[in-house]
């Protein structure tokens, strides 16, 4: 008996249509895959810090006064005569590592406040904008708030404020303004800034004045400018002050200390 032979069924290539499809997906993915890496990087290259001065550093330790505290991701300074109960929270400028302001807010400390300065990713507040909310649940003693900060950090206190309405009794401005209307809030703002700062369009607009109600002290620093407001150093497009950083920083602290002064009571 003869055994027919087998079928063979016909083998039925992938359609070239659909090769060059999968071809195609791939080439795009890899491409995809190309601009997001390139993205990061020089996402990571731009955000690059602003380089401290040496007072920065020097100012991460305690005095006779005031107790340097850098747990937590914080910059945290107590002063040493007693509990306080009003107490001041910072956030730093855009790409300023938060030491940049540790030679004021030591200061500040020193005077009888507690003065937090907060830690935020890439050194930009707008990733973050509620990090003075863990600060203030950490610290029930504290019965009077501040809120406030430098650049993009003092929008962005002005921010958390316009989410957190009641958080704090007073925001402070360095060299910086509110987007948000937080004028119903009935906040105490003080405004200060260097008469050369390239940004005073902004911070004096009639918006600006007007998003942060009617109780707003200003302080013009005469000859100050933008990168003096802290301790570092490269602020682009920034005007050469005609007074030194101390000079400035003097007259910031002054009127920091004003308005922490109006909101409640340092420890005596």
């Amino acid at each position: 008996m003869t055994t027919a032979p087998a079928e063979v069924l016909p083998t039925n290539p992938t359609p070239a249509p659909r090769r060059r499809r999968g071809t195609i997906l791939r080439i795009i993915g890899v491409a995809l895959l190309a601009v997001v890496v390139v993205g990061v990087v020089g996402f990571l290259w731009w955000a690059q810090p602003q380089p401290l001065l040496p007072e920065a550093t020097a100012a991460l330790s305690s005095t006779e006064l005031a107790t340097y505290d850098g747990s937590g991701g914080l910059i945290t300074y107590t002063p040493t005569s007693g509990t306080p109960n009003t107490g001041l929270i910072l956030y730093p400028g855009g790409k300023v590592p938060p030491a940049g302001y540790a030679p004021q807010a030591r200061t500040i400390a020193e005077a009888g406040y507690l003065v937090v300065i907060v830690s935020v990713p890439f050194n930009f507040a707008v990733f973050d904008i509620g990090a003075a909310q863990p600060v203030i649940d950490a610290h029930p003693e504290i019965e009077h708030w501040v809120v406030g900060g430098h650049s993009l950090g003092g929008a962005m206190a002005a921010q958390f404020l316009s989410g957190s309405p009641g958080a704090a009794e007073g925001l402070v401005f360095w060299a910086a303004y509110s987007a948000a209307d937080i004028s119903a809030q009935g906040l105490a703002v003080a405004s200060i800034y260097g008469s050369l700062d390239a940004g005073i369009p902004s911070l004096t607009s009639p918006t600006a004045i007007a998003n942060v109600g009617p109780d707003l002290t200003t302080t013009v620093i005469e000859g100050g400018n933008h990168e003096q407001m802290g301790w570092y150093t490269g602020q682009p497009n920034d005007p050469p002050a005609t007074i030194t950083r101390v000079d400035q920083q003097a007259q910031v602290i002054r009127a920091t200390e004003a308005l922490l002064d109006a909101v409640g009571d340092p420890v005596r």
